[in-house]
């Protein structure tokens, strides 16, 4: 069973910086797409961020200009890079992965999420 492996998360000030990782525990056939998601306390979870296979990338809103996502093929990895936090991107982030793992079947993997904390 593939598992997604986040780290990264943690607290910071209003204005700071974290990066987020989640790494595949093993090769995932043909992946689609690889993304993040957040979900805040009370609210329902919400897309942030995917990059495609074909590196085309898609962004909430909220968070054009302040995060930028990227990945690595080679190791099934995907990255968040995320700047000027804000206390509004508090929250747990979930990394997804969406694959063909047979001509006519998708599976969407997740992560276990990652709390991100920004407050002074």
């Amino acid at each position: 069973q593939v598992q997604l492996v986040e780290s990264g998360g943690g607290l910071v000030q209003p204005g700071g910086s974290l990066r987020l990782s989640c790494a595949a525990s093993e090769r995932i056939g043909s992946i689609l797409s690889m993304g993040w998601y957040r979900q805040a306390p009370g609210k329902q979870r919400e897309l942030v961020a995917i990059i495609q296979s074909g590196g085309e990338t898609f962004y909430a809103d909220s968070v054009k200009g302040r995060f930028t996502i990227s990945r690595d093929n080679a190791k099934d990895t995907v990255y968040l890079q995320m700047n000027s936090l804000k206390p509004e991107d508090t929250a747990v982030y979930y990394c997804n992965v969406l694959a063909r793992v047979d001509p006519t079947t998708l599976e969407h993997y997740w992560g276990q999420g990652t709390q991100v904390t920004v407050s002074s």
